[in-house]
Formats: structure tokens, sequence, C-alpha cells
């Protein structure tokens, strides 16, 4: 028996690769499929099953393609009604692959389908969990995401994770290892641990909703404490999860079509699709075509495409640097954006070189920001709430990039001011929308407040964020 997760850092998503004498399991793969086909191969496996742990809203999954293309058969757990062929399990199925079993643990509560898999080693011991987003280390998933599914509040919901909790999760031995669907970073849970690796009884310790004395009123208020909205797009991946999409061939095919210059900014002016510049907020600053959005590749792209791009179906133009536009073509449909319709030939270079107009925005380095600073000028902070809670700089207003769409009239108008966030990706993502917005009145900070923090510039006294309520 071989166990591999398979971690993918820009989604804070794991997928699992299982073996057993000849056979293989997926759990929750990606969108891009021929990885696993041609480790199976490599391997000498036959892909048997594919497990789903629910319907996911984060990122579209390969289960469709993958099952076309090995034959292998798509488990849901109970609640599922997908539109697409599948065995639906019963809670404590038990599938057999090689000399082990994975027995189906319904765990509703994230979801109303949302279930885990317990791996059964070759003595029939529990071995390890698959715990999806109800279990994750440090964190359970969040409850309001199926409310408008469900026909069920999030209070409903959290109520009824807390009893797939401690009913069929918490009950299993403490050396049993815990595999969640996701780690650090992912908007499916508020409080999750860079670890992506665990054990029950770790968990127990640790996990602040796994307290044995912890009542189900308190398990309540605390899971649904604080809650973000979640990302626009979580609802049409859920869709595209449920119903069906196009192959992942056909879109990748489509979304690499290259484009000139000219024909790229016909495109543009003709079809009313986004421009969306994935090189370095540096290079973009310097440089760019007017009124595209910077959301760079080295970052949480996908999560911040799902962000501030709202609908999935939104037609794409790409600038990509040279090389790796397939890489951004790919990771944008990890997370159901599939209609890039081009990219830019030759990247921004042949832009440059063809004389098109450019816009660049106004970036300035700590050391500058901390010489305007004794000119009280307005400070504008696009990090999350908890880190500008935690720390910020004194006279600084929260705007959070999540926000900056609903929050565009709280940007002064008439008197410049200066942005910045943790270390200048998000910062520049929320300057290439001020700037399609029409502002021209602002500065961004290269580097962030970690730059900033190491400078005189006055900040607020650090707060622990395990401390705040």
């Amino acid at each position: 028996m071989t166990i591999e997760q398979i971690y993918t850092g820009c989604l804070a998503q794991g997928a699992y690769y299982i073996t057993s004498e000849g056979e293989a399991a997926i759990i929750d793969p990606l969108r891009e499929i021929e990885p696993y086909i041609e480790r199976a191969k490599k391997d000498n496996v036959k892909i048997k099953y594919i497990f789903e742990t629910h319907f996911h809203a984060d990122f579209v999954s390969g289960h469709i393609d993958l099952a076309k293309a090995t034959g292998a058969t798509i488990v849901y757990g109970p609640n599922a009604n997908p539109s697409y062929e599948v065995h639906v399990a019963a809670d404590g199925e038990e599938f057999a692959l090689g000399n082990v079993k994975i027995k189906t643990l319904h765990t509703p509560g994230h979801t109303m389908e949302s279930t885990c898999y317990l791996l059964k080693d070759e003595s029939g011991k529990d071995h390890s969990l698959f715990s999806g987003d109800t279990l994750f280390i440090g964190d359970v998933g969040r409850p309001d995401l199926a409310q408008k599914a469900a026909s069920m509040t999030q209070e409903q919901l959290a109520s009824t994770l807390f009893h797939s909790l401690r009913d069929k999760i918490m009950v299993l031995s403490d050396d049993v290892v815990v595999y969640p669907a996701h780690g650090a970073g992912s908007a499916c849970g508020k409080n999750m641990s860079k670890e992506t690796v665990s054990t029950i009884g770790e968990q127990k310790k640790l996990n602040y909703a796994l307290r044995a004395d912890m009542t189900e009123q308190e398990f309540v208020k605390e899971v649904t404490d604080g809650l973000l909205p979640p990302p626009g797009y979580f609802g049409m991946n859920v869709m595209m999860n449920k119903t069906g999409y196009d192959n992942i061939g056909e879109v990748m095919k489509r979304g690499m079509t290259p484009l000139s210059p000219v024909a790229f900014e016909v495109a543009a002016n003709e079809t009313g699709a986004l421009v969306l510049d994935t090189r370095n907020p540096q290079d973009f600053s310097a440089g760019f075509i007017p009124n595209s959005i910077n959301i760079g590749l080295d970052g949480q792209f996908a999560p911040w495409v799902g962000a501030m791009i709202p609908d999935v179906k939104q037609q794409i133009l790409l600038i990509a640097d040279q090389g790796r536009e397939e890489e951004a073509v790919k990771r944008l449909a990890r997370v159901g954006y599939d209609y890039v319709i081009g990219f830019l030939d030759g990247g921004f270079d042949s832009w440059k070189s063809a004389g098109k107009e450019m816009d660049t925005i106004d970036r300035i380095s700590a050391d500058e920001f901390a010489k305007m600073y004794e000119g009280k000028p307005n400070i504008i902070d696009v990090r999350k709430p908890g880190e500008f809670t935690a720390e910020h700089v004194d006279g600084a207003k929260s705007i959070p990039l999540d926000f900056i769409n609903s929050e565009m009239s709280s940007f002064p108008k008439d008197e410049p001011f200066v942005i910045h966030c943790a270390g200048g990706y998000r910062s520049m993502i929320a300057a290439s929308i001020l700037k399609s917005r029409g502002f021209d009145n602002f500065k961004e900070v290269a580097g962030g407040y970690g730059a900033i923090s190491k400078t005189n510039v006055p900040r607020t006294d650090y707060v622990c964020p395990s401390t705040l309520k």
C-alpha cells in the first residue's frame, strides 16, 4: 500500500493517490488529469476509483475527464446527485482496492454531501482519514457555503458539522493519520495550519473545534465567528463540479491562441474581454496595457482571480512572461475560468515594440514612504482584516482587497493616497484595478508592510491573532 499527497500550493489543495496490488484510487483530483494517468502507467496500476469528498467550491475537479479516460468509477457520499454517472455510496460502505479497503464516512456540515474516506490497511486496521473539507489541520470546514443548496442556516449546518465530527471522526483511534483537502491559504476554512498532515490525536489536542469539553453552542459560535464572505466564483465552481464542464483539452486549445499586438488590441476592443496580466508586480508597475488587471502567477494566483473576477464565464485575454502562457491557462482552468480566448504573442515586450499605448503604476520604496509619512498622507491598507487588526501603520485605513470592488467609493478621489499590503502582491492587484477605474492620484509601496516595518514609521502595538475576538 502506498499513499501520496499531491499538494498544489497556489490552491492550497491536496489530492491523493493510493495504490495497492496493481489498483489505484485518486481522491479529489485536479482539473488536469495527465499527471495521474502518467503516474499510474509508470507504476503499472489501474485507476479503479475516483473518490470525491464533496462538490468543491474553490476548484474544478478532474473527476469527469479522468473517469472518461480511465474507466474508473466516480464515488460520492450520500446526498450527492450530480448530472453524470457516479456511484453514490451509502454511509459505512466499503470499497476494495487491492489488499486494502476504503470506507465511506458521511460527515455533513460543510456541505450536506460531505464525506470522509477511511483507509483500512492490509490487516483491517484503520490507517488514515481523507477528511476533505470536514476536518482541516487546526480548523474545520466553514459551514456557510451550502446554505442555499441545503435550505439551512449556517448555524444549522454548523450544528450538523459538530455531530459529524463527534460521532464519526473523534471516535477514531488517535494514531489515524489525517489527510485534509486544503491547507493554509484556502478560503474553505478560516484558521488552517500550514501543516498538511496530522493525526486524530494531535487534532484533539490542538484543533480548537475538537475540544473535548466544547458544547454544541460554543462550537457553532466559534466556527461561524469571523467568516469572510466567500469569493464570488465559489457557487459557479460547485455547479461545474455537479453538472459537468468542457474537456480540459478543449479549454487549453482555445486559450493557447497566439495574438499579435494588433490582433490582441482588436480582440480587446471587439469582445469586451478582460485583459489579465500575470507578470510579477515590479514588471507590471513599470509598464502595462491600459485597463489591464495584474494578478501575478507567482502568488496565490487562482484564489485571487476568483475573488477579483466574479464570473467564471468572463472572456479573458492573457499577458504572461514568454513560456508561461500554458501554465496561466491551466491554472485559470483549475478554478473554472475556461474562456481565455488568446494570449499576447511575444509577451508585453511585443506590445512595447509595436509602439502601443502603455500605462505605469507610481511605485515607491518603503524609505520613500517613510519620508512621505511626515506629511500625514492618506494611507490605505489592503490586507485582510485580521492582519490589519494585529498590527498596522498609525493612521492607516483598512480596505481589504477582497472588498475592493464594493468599496471603490471609499478611496479618495480628490486627494493623493498611498496603498500597501503585506509584501506588494495584493497591493499591485489593487493598484491595477484602481487604475482601470480612473484613479491616478495614488502611490503603491513596494515590499508592503514587511518593508515598512523596517523603517521608523509609527505602527500600532502587535496583537497576536489568537487573542483577537
